[in-house]
């Protein structure tokens, strides 16, 4: 029996339907990933399934006793309390007696006689409720999540709060979860985090997410809302690729050809008295249907128009960091850091939430001093930032203002465009020009930042969480087109896709202020780290053999033999292959072409790095032990 339906939903805004008659039957055990484009209807869609929102027309048919727990972008309870409490809300009725009954508890640890009795009545009614095992649920999934159920919510970090609400979601043992955006604020180890809770998941899951390795990690089917309908496609989300870049080319065959005979049916009615005889009524009426057919037709949405203009070129030096020092009080953010970045780098910034990544970037940038330590910059140097809390944007100032303030015209590269048409590239309607910000999306926000970035010459972008909310086309158009950037990219992320196709190099946090620099993107990155964590434990592992007892052997039995010595000579060259292997596998993967165009080869390629990190450090090996034997 299915866990929930969808019949016929309908569901409109304005004049946009964002449900036309849409269908989705979702089965016990399934992981389904739902996308779309930005303002397609799929927040509104997920509110309608967890019974938070009304359809109009259509139906929503839950299986009898199905418990549902929804968790939308944006907390939707109370930050001023501690996170025990919040957690609680979500075991139902019960809620209210398990926080009063942990606070009155936390009231008399701390030595407060006057609320024992409080405490023995609470305790007797918990008890007469059965509410024991929902308050061991609680603290179950409170440490289960990792977190401090004395803290105040208002007192964590974004991610913090998420994982709160996945708790509170959790702790009443639903069978069917809806995440809305669940990824975002989270960093990378966070999202390995939430990755493994999904898969553990016994119940069915719908989540709305753009992030396209998190996608390929936790879903088994990927659900497509556009144009109003629901299209699905089992597998993952590299299969979904290849089979909507077939059904568009069979839709656009399909409308073509429609429209070339509507417009051959154009031409017969136009001819006037032959066409009004009684022996072409039928095919007066057939017309008449084929223009019903082609205005009830829903165009798909155009990709946004990105282009950047680079402006003039920096000096060669962007900036050069010399053991540099940076604390906040007794924290300390970067300890003897040192590197140089220069024209034309494409650095990318990893590490987890509070680890001072944006710290870093306001030293490289000038905006701030060390406290230790050189910092020299260059010159010439346009900035363009892109902030992740869109602080930039105001809420009541209309869109269009947010692009030309004072002005209808916006000025890209030396060719003068006014305001409504740049809107409409980032796919904005000019109806939509002069609302305000506040009526926009999280995606449709970012979609206007971009428009702003990129209305200002800039030959240093600086980019902090640019993919959160934004739609997996408009991402995809991004990465080609700052792959097309000849300035200096710095890109802040926990999208390991989008790093992996868009930076060359890496600066990673490694803990207690350290930071220290990579070569490639997030696989590079995790490839080293993963093989540097398992070297000690390799170490570990080994059996000491007994030691045994000292024999005299003579200087020629500790030669080496005749096979020995051919390996000898062989492993130089056999390294220098496989290294070459490398090099060529990691070009390519650093290709954006490839994701594009062969998406397939993806992670055969990643597998066949992973191999040879394995052979080379074994060749490596055996090469030291070797000429030590020999030596």
């Amino acid at each position: 029996m299915p866990l929930l339906t969808l019949n016929s939903a309908c569901l409109a805004f304005g004049d946009v339907a964002l449900l036309d008659h849409a269908e989705l039957v979702l089965e016990p055990g399934e992981r389904v990933a739902l996308i779309g484009r930005n303002g397609a209807g799929k927040s509104s869609l997920l509110r309608a399934l967890a019974g938070s929102a009304r359809l109009d027309d259509g139906m929503v048919w839950r299986q009898p006793g199905l418990r549902v727990a929804y968790v939308s972008q944006e907390p939707d309870f109370e930050l001023g309390r501690d996170v025990f409490a919040t957690v609680a809300e979500g075991v139902g009725e019960a809620a209210r007696l398990i926080a009063d009954y942990h606070a009155c508890a936390q009231e008399v640890a701390h030595g407060d006689t006057a609320a024992l009795a409080r405490l023995e009545d609470l305790q007797h009614r918990l008890e007469a409720t059965h509410g024991w095992t929902l308050h061991h649920k609680v603290e179950q999934v409170i440490d289960r999540l990792g977190l401090d159920g004395e803290a105040q919510v208002a007192s964590l970090s974004g991610g913090g709060v998420k994982r709160v609400a996945l708790a509170r979601a959790l702790a009443g043992e639903p069978d069917l979860l809806l995440l809305d955006e669940p990824t975002n604020h989270l960093d990378i180890d966070a999202i390995a985090w939430l990755e493994e809770l999904i898969r553990s998941f016994r119940g069915g899951v719908v989540v709305i997410t753009h992030d396209r390795a998190f996608m390929d990690a936790v879903a088994t089917r990927i659900v497509e809302l556009d144009r109003g309908r629901l299209a699905s496609f089992p597998g993952s989300f590299s299969e979904y690729q290849r089979r909507k870049a077939e059904m568009l080319e069979i839709e656009a065959k399909a409308n073509a050809d429609f429209d070339k005979f509507l417009a051959q049916e154009e031409v017969w009615i136009r001819k006037g008295v032959e066409a009004r005889r009684t022996r072409n009524e039928g095919r007066v009426k057939r017309l008449e249907e084929l223009r019903n057919q082609r205005a009830a037709r829903r165009e798909r949405v155009g990709n946004v128009n990105l282009q950047l203009e680079r402006g003039d070129a920096s000096g060669q030096l962007v900036a050069e960091l010399t053991q540099v020092t940076k604390r906040f009080g007794d924290k300390m953010v970067i300890r003897d850091f040192s590197t140089r970045v220069m024209r034309g780098d494409r650095i990318g910034l990893i590490g987890p939430n509070g680890a001072g990544k944006t710290t870093l970037l306001k030293l490289i940038l000038g905006d701030l001093e060390p406290d230790q330590g050189q910092v020299r910059r260059g010159t010439k140097q346009q900035i363009a930032y892109f902030d992740q809390f869109r602080v930039q944007l105001d809420s009541e100032m209309p869109i269009c203002d947010v692009i030309s303030p004072g002005s209808d015209w916006v000025e890209i590269g030396k060719t003068k465009k006014h305001v409504i048409g740049y809107l409409e590239d980032f796919l904005f309607s000019p109806q939509r020009a002069r609302s305000p910000v506040r009526s926009l999306s999280g995606g449709e926000r970012n979609r206007l930042l971009l428009a702003r970035l990129f209305a200002q010459p800039a030959n240093i972008l600086v980019l902090d969480e640019p993919t959160n909310d934004l739609d997996v086309e408009t991402l995809e158009l991004l990465e080609q087109l700052l792959a097309e950037y000849d300035g200096t990219i710095f890109l802040v992320s926990h999208d390991r896709m989008f790093l992996d196709n868009v930076v060359t190099q890496t600066i990673a946090a490694e803990g207690e202020g350290r930071w220290r620099e990579y070569a490639g993107g997030y696989q590079d990155w995790k490839r080293v780290r993963d093989v540097e964590s398992a070297a000690p434990e390799k170490q570990a592992g080994k059996v000491t053999k007994p030691a045994e007892p000292e024999r005299k052997t003579s200087a020629r039995a500790a030669k080496l033999g005749f096979n020995e010595k051919r390996e000898l000579e062989q492993l130089p060259g056999k390294i220098a292959a496989l290294e070459a292997e490398q090099t060529g596998l990691q070009q390519q993967l650093a290709d954006p072409a490839i994701y594009r165009e062969r998406p397939q080869d993806v992670p055969r390629f990643n597998q066949r790095l992973e191999a040879i990190e394995v052979e080379l450090l074994q060749l490596l090996e055996r090469w030291e032990l070797l000429e030590s034997k020999a030596g």
